[in-house]
């Protein structure tokens, strides 16, 4: 979509720089301000007519059928220009900074080029209908943070300063509001709705002249009896090196805690498939990024990290660990405690053993991948913002709820370079509940950039294999 050229747009926006180690929330993006271009899109109350994906970069309608949506197709010479509009009002800027600090991975691993490196967010940006209808989690908010233009501002400067190659969106009800800034930042997108009565769902932007898209899928997991979530999966190539490819995943785990067959069934089911489309494309590495809706000390986590999990041993309420994480219990004990194991058979139903672990008459619940926590394997800093197993200590804040539910996994062929780090307990604690002033969701975005090992040590030794193959059948002795 072409931009009206405007004042304060010539300004090139570049990555952030390593020696650029922290990234703050506040004010203006550029000292010239913000300014408004003319938008051409749509409504967004029109996404809400579409249960398949929608691609951002068209305006004559959605469409799932192209696999490289036609903004991929553009010419991306033009500079980056920043689509916020200029604030009309003083109690539209914040007035306060939070600051976040990047942590550099102390991995001994040799370092890529730049150009195999990206970065990825996850964020639950909440919903403008769940914050509507669900006010009692916000007491402690004033009202004028939790409307929607307020918290759209928020969010778009926090993810255009951070500047990620890859964005994973959930609780997204206003998808075309998001896409109207992040187009014009230079990002492709695509959102799929949840299925039912639901308006909210997922929605993934990438840099559209740096990765193009191979493939996509959506997950609707109400086809498999999992209530009405979804998740996204699609695969991504590096456009400047056709050998880096991608696979990125994105999910919003069901919230319902007493569901713990459901969230099981759900991760189950998204990492299943993952594996699959992985091998499609060659064994590519795996980013799933997502609110998952489960604690870093519970069941869940455990079945994410090791890729297997016995239900037999777990009562299905206790799943996920979120009911120990009221912030009143949170903030008495200092951490939360592990869930208590039940052995008790008779809290499954058969229907439940079937929807979480894929069989009927199996207690073991088990999925392909070897996953790593981006967070978990860059040691946090010393201003108290990690766990005992090195996730953070809160990722998402509310009258109800203080805790880590989100995260950003990683398969064989990437590590991470460095995270950015989340807010100290003391910190997080003072603005009351979160939206607030300075952050535009319930939610701390996860960063986290990543970049390609091995797979140079992977296609050397194929054709180490190769040659030496050669070189034995050249010189074997031949049959008498």
């Amino acid at each position: 979509m072409p931009c009206v050229n405007c004042v304060g747009c010539s300004s090139t926006w570049s990555r952030p720089s390593s020696a650029y180690n922290r990234i703050s929330f506040c004010g203006h993006l550029s000292s010239s301000g913000f300014y408004r271009c003319p938008l051409s899109l749509r409504s967004s109350c029109d996404a809400n007519k579409y249960n398949l994906a929608v691609s951002c970069s068209s305006t004559s309608g959605p469409s799932d059928s192209n696999p490289e949506p036609s903004s991929n197709r553009k010419s991306y010479s033009r500079r980056w220009h920043n689509p916020l509009p200029r604030r009309r009002h003083p109690d539209q800027m914040p007035s306060s900074r939070i600051v976040r600090d990047w942590i550099d991975s102390d991995s001994t691993t040799p370092l890529s080029q730049v150009s195999e490196r990206f970065t990825v967010v996850s964020y639950n940006i909440l919903g403008d209908r769940n914050a509507s209808h669900h006010k009692d989690l916000y007491t402690n908010v004033s009202f004028p943070y939790l409307k929607w233009g307020y918290r759209k501002r928020l969010i778009c400067e926090e993810l255009i300063r951070l500047n990620p190659d890859i964005i994973c969106l959930q609780e997204v009800d206003k998808y075309f509001d998001l896409f109207s800034m992040m187009e014009k930042a230079g990002y492709a997108g695509s959102y799929k709705r949840r299925t039912g009565d639901n308006i909210d769902g997922c929605a993934m932007f990438w840099k559209a002249d740096r990765f193009r898209v191979l493939e996509r899928e959506n997950i609707e997991f109400s086809q498999f009896g999992m209530c009405d979530n979804v998740a996204q999966l699609a695969v991504l190539e590096l456009r400047k090196c056709k050998s880096r490819k991608i696979l990125l995943g994105n999910i919003h785990v069901l919230y319902n805690p007493n569901k713990g067959d459901v969230k099981l069934g759900q991760i189950r089911s998204l990492c299943s498939k993952a594996h699959l489309l992985s091998k499609k494309w060659g064994d590519i590495p795996i980013v799933l990024g997502g609110d998952f809706n489960s604690t870093p000390q519970s069941p869940l986590y455990s079945f994410l990290a090791s890729s297997e999990l016995n239900i037999i041993e777990h009562d299905k309420k206790e799943l996920s660990g979120q009911k120990k994480c009221r912030p009143t219990q949170v903030l008495e004990t200092g951490s939360k405690s592990s869930n208590t194991i039940m052995f008790n058979s008779s809290s499954w139903t058969n229907e439940e053993i079937r929807v979480a672990t894929g069989q009927e008459n199996s207690y073991w619940a088990v999925h392909p991948l070897k996953l790593n926590s981006s967070y978990a394997s860059v040691k946090g800093s010393a201003n108290n913002t990690r766990d005992s197993v090195g996730e953070p200590l809160a990722t998402s804040y509310h009258s109800k709820f203080l805790g880590t539910v989100d995260y950003l996994w990683y398969s064989d062929g990437l590590v991470p370079a460095r995270v950015l780090d989340t807010l100290p307990i003391d910190v997080l604690c003072k603005t009351k509940c979160l939206p607030c002033k300075e952050l535009g969701s319930d939610h701390l975005a996860l960063v986290s950039e990543l970049r390609f090992f091995y797979l140079w040590f992977t296609n050397g030794l194929s054709v180490f294999l190769q040659i030496t193959r050669i070189i034995w059948y050249d010189t074997k002795p031949t049959s008498p």
